[in-house]
């Protein structure tokens, strides 16, 4: 039997293919984002603003570049399958859907930006509960020595993001969420310093 043309490839040279597809995705989420903070800008009489709201806009913005960086990691994968591609595939589709939750289409059945997103927010935070998971399988993706090098913050953080986010799915005091927001704000900049003094 002939070897498919996947077995005549190295790693180095799958891993653009499949970068690219994640870029578009996540170039899409982008897109969502800038387009949604545009329109406040293009209309601010319409368009009302809710803090949490736009403080959740600015940190997904955040994790899409975080992730899109730290991805460069996936180099180091020697051996390629369909399963990983998928699975990083639905990893960026799931940080999409949940731009599309900050910015729908149209709100024009809800009376603002916080009546949709509170309408919404299991959605939202059970898409963020999932991609927590889907961060430690890529971890695990990358290699032992990636695993054994932030896995220690990774498995602390992870189970207590995880309960937050499913009490944020029940409750909508807003404190609660102004709170959650706000501490997951800082870790994200947290990550962002790490990064300025960490090599690809």
């Amino acid at each position: 039997m002939n070897p498919t043309p996947h077995a005549l490839l190295t790693s180095a040279e799958i891993f653009p293919h499949i970068r690219i597809v994640m870029g578009m995705v996540i170039g899409l989420g982008i897109t969502r984002l800038l387009t949604g903070i545009s329109a406040f800008i293009q209309h601010p009489g319409q368009k009302n603003i809710y803090p949490v709201h736009i403080a959740w806009v600015g940190t997904l913005m955040l994790m899409l570049i975080h992730f899109w960086w730290w991805e460069v990691a996936l180099y180091d994968v020697e051996h390629w399958s369909f399963g990983v591609f998928f699975f990083l595939i639905f990893y960026t589709i799931v940080l999409f859907l949940m731009c599309a939750f900050l910015f729908p289409d149209a709100i024009r059945e809800y009376a603002n930006y916080e009546d949709f997103f509170f309408s919404r927010r299991r959605w939202f935070f059970g898409l963020l509960a999932t991609t927590l998971l889907l961060d430690v399988i890529d971890t695990m993706i990358k290699g032992r020595d990636h695993l054994s090098h932030y896995g220690t913050e990774m498995f602390i953080s992870t189970p207590i993001f995880f309960v937050l986010c499913v009490i944020a799915m029940i409750t909508a005091n807003r404190k609660f969420h102004l709170a959650l927001v706000t501490t997951h704000m800082i870790y994200e900049f947290g990550w962002v310093l790490k990064l300025f003094e960490t090599p690809i």
